[in-house]
């Protein structure tokens, strides 16, 4: 069967997108580390507190994947959040092979904070995106690429990506140039309760 492209073509390809992602990397590696460096985490650390947050209740093989990290990573960093008393272990009763990770309230603390800790200024990928977005008035799509990883990594990999940017929509806000996160509905509910019975006394 006759090729829709040349060897040539494939390769040409194949090498932008290797030599592009590796200078992406090691510019966002650089500016992730940095960010978190204050609260003594490691980027294998954040993201799996990131996907524990997201996932409500994620198995070790759910955050190797999404993670993009072989399986005994996962597990020893996950382990180590653990020791810190950032993550609880558990096993569910329909399933014991697998181990399944939740952030404990100190985990989930610890991710808001370095969430209000993030300033664009600092990142340079968000700065070099800066004269596409002034010119266009958003930054760059993404669509096609998105497209790319959704083939390589699946649907799965794509909904959490998705989910977890819609999260972030939903239950985060701006305040004074700080990324905060919005009460929860029950949280809202005690206020209005306290206020009440504030008023009423």
């Amino acid at each position: 069967m006759e090729r829709a492209y040349s060897v040539k073509e494939a390769l040409v390809y194949s090498q932008k997108i290797a030599q592009l992602s590796k200078a992406l990397w090691k510019s966002i590696e650089k500016d992730w580390q940095q960010w978190i460096k204050p609260f003594d985490l490691n980027i294998n650390e954040h993201h799996i507190l990131w996907i524990a947050y997201h996932l409500k209740g994620a198995s070790i093989s759910e955050i190797a994947k999404f993670g993009v990290m072989h399986v005994s990573t996962a597990f020893n960093f996950s382990k180590k959040l653990e020791e810190q008393g950032y993550l609880s272990f558990s096993k569910k009763e329909n399933d014991k092979r697998n181990t399944y990770v939740e952030l404990t309230d100190e985990g989930e603390q610890l991710l808001l904070k370095t969430m209000e800790e993030y300033h664009p200024e600092g990142n340079a990928v968000y700065n070099g995106a800066m004269p596409l977005r002034e010119l266009y008035g958003k930054f760059p799509e993404m669509m096609e690429m998105m497209c790319v990883v959704r083939s390589v990594y699946g649907d799965d990999f794509m909904r959490i990506f998705e989910k977890s940017f819609e999260n972030i929509d939903k239950e985060f806000t701006e305040e004074s140039g700080q990324i905060r996160k919005l009460p929860d509905e029950d949280e809202e509910t005690d206020d209005e309760l306290v206020k009440l019975g504030a008023i009423n006394s």
